[in-house]
């Protein structure tokens, strides 16, 4: 399995909305410019999140998104299939070795105990800790 631009994108947004929880809402255009994404794929993207429940929209002139649960309720087990569709390494269906199929559940059960015990507050912090860790060089 291979997580497309939908889902590392899609993740990108959701990390903006939860650094900035409590905080109003966050124009697409300034999660775009800050991560050099392009804002109208942004805006294909943030739609199956609302639909899903996870963002909301504020119109008006200081409108954008805000998340609609604390980010410590989101999973990125929950972004990634609402992005991209169900986690399996395989079609199930194809496989017919038993042994070869017991492999592919097993890594797929893995893939998703990653991604549903990973919050997004779980990256923002670890986001915000590689940050810190970084080193300045001036010449």
């Amino acid at each position: 399995m291979k997580i497309s631009t939908k889902g590392r994108y899609g993740l990108t947004i959701m990390m903006e909305l939860a650094g900035k929880f409590g905080e109003g809402p966050i124009s697409l255009k300034s999660i775009a410019e800050r991560n050099q994404l392009s804002e109208h794929y942004l805006e294909q993207l943030v739609a199956p999140l609302r639909n899903a429940g996870l963002v909301k929209s504020i119109r008006g002139a200081y409108g954008g998104y805000i998340l609609s649960k604390e980010p410590e309720t989101i999973t990125a087990g929950d972004v990634i299939r609402i992005l991209e569709g169900p986690i399996s390494p395989v079609d199930f269906t194809e496989e017919d070795d038993p042994a070869k199929r017991d492999l592919w559940l097993r890594i797929r059960d893995s893939i998703a105990s990653v991604l549903d015990s990973t919050t997004l507050a779980d990256l923002v912090t670890y986001q915000a800790a590689s940050v810190d860790d970084s080193y300045m060089f001036y010449i």
